[in-house]
C-alpha cells in the first residue's frame, strides 16, 4: 500500500471524499461492502421494515459522501464506528418518514443489498435482544473478524496451504466439534506435530492480523487492546 494512502478507515474515508481521486470510488466501495450490514441491523433494530431499512443503508452512504464531510475527517475524530453510527443516527434523526427516506435512499445504490441474505442474517442475530446500538456493535466485530479470516484464508491459499486453513477453521472459530489434529494429518498425509505446528502459526498470523485490522479504525495505536477488549465483549452480548 502506497504511502499517500495510511491505512487508517479514517484515511479511506478523506480519500473517497476527494472526488478528484480517480481511486476514490473504489475505496468507497470498500467501505460500504465492510460497513453496510452493522448500519443495516442498527437501524432494523431501530424499528424500521426490511425494504425502508435497504433504503436508509443507501442514503446514508449516499448522504454522507454528498455532504462532503468525508474530506474533511482525519484520525482526530477517535473511533471510526463510534462516527459512522453517530452520523446514522444523525441521518435517521433528519429522515422524518418513509416517503422522505424512499426519496433520499431509494434512488441509489451504493452498495449491492441481497434483501434475502440481509433478512437471514439480521433474523439470525434476534434471538440475541440486543438494543439497536448493541446489534451494531456486534455486527461490527463480527465483520471485523471475517476482514481479518477473509486475509488470513487468501494468505493461506496464495502459500499452498488452503486445505489445511479450511480443516483448522473450525477450531480457530472455537467450535468444540472441530477435528483434531490426528484426523486432519490422517486427512491430508501430514504428521500430527506438523498440523500442530501449522496450527499454532495461523493462529499467531490471525491475532497479528486481528491487531492491524483493528488498528484501522482507532485514533491512538496504544488503544488498540481496548478495543479488541471491546470487540469481544460485543460478540459476547446476548
Amino acid at each position: 500500500m502506497s504511502a499517500r494512502f495510511p491505512t487508517t478507515h479514517w484515511s479511506r474515508l478523506g480519500r473517497v471524499g476527494d472526488r478528484t481521486d480517480p481511486e476514490a470510488l473504489p475505496a468507497l466501495e470498500r467501505l460500504c461492502r465492510d460497513y453496510w450490514f452493522p448500519l443495516y441491523a442498527f437501524i432494523r433494530a431501530r424499528g424500521h421494515a426490511a425494504h425502508e431499512s435497504e433504503d436508509l443503508v443507501q442514503g446514508f452512504l449516499a448522504d454522507i459522501l454528498e455532504r462532503g464531510d468525508l474530506a474533511r475527517l482525519d484520525q482526530s475524530n477517535g473511533r471510526f464506528r463510534s462516527f459512522l453510527r453517530a452520523a446514522c443516527d444523525h441521518y435517521l434523526a433528519n429522515c422524518r418518514d418513509h416517503d422522505r427516506a424512499a426519496k433520499r435512499g431509494g434512488a441509489v445504490s451504493i452498495v449491492a443489498i441481497d434483501p434475502l441474505e440481509a433478512e437471514d442474517r439480521y433474523a439470525r442475530e434476534l434471538a440475541h435482544q440486543l438494543t439497536p446500538e448493541k446489534h451494531y456493535e456486534r455486527e461490527w466485530a463480527l465483520a471485523l473478524l471475517g476482514h481479518v479470516l477473509e486475509r488470513l484464508r487468501a494468505e493461506s491459499v496464495q502459500a499452498g496451504r488452503g486445505g489445511l486453513f479450511e480443516r483448522l477453521l473450525p477450531a480457530l472459530q472455537g467450535d468444540a466439534l472441530a477435528p483434531s489434529h490426528r484426523t486432519i494429518g490422517d486427512e491430508l498425509g501430514m504428521t500430527e506435530g506438523a498440523v500442530r505446528a501449522a496450527a499454532f502459526r495461523i493462529r499467531r498470523r490471525y491475532r497479528e492480523l486481528l491487531r492491524e485490522e483493528v488498528g484501522r479504525t482507532i485514533d491512538e495505536p496504544e488503544a488498540v487492546e481496548e478495543e479488541i477488549r471491546a470487540l469481544l465483549v460485543a460478540l459476547a452480548a446476548h
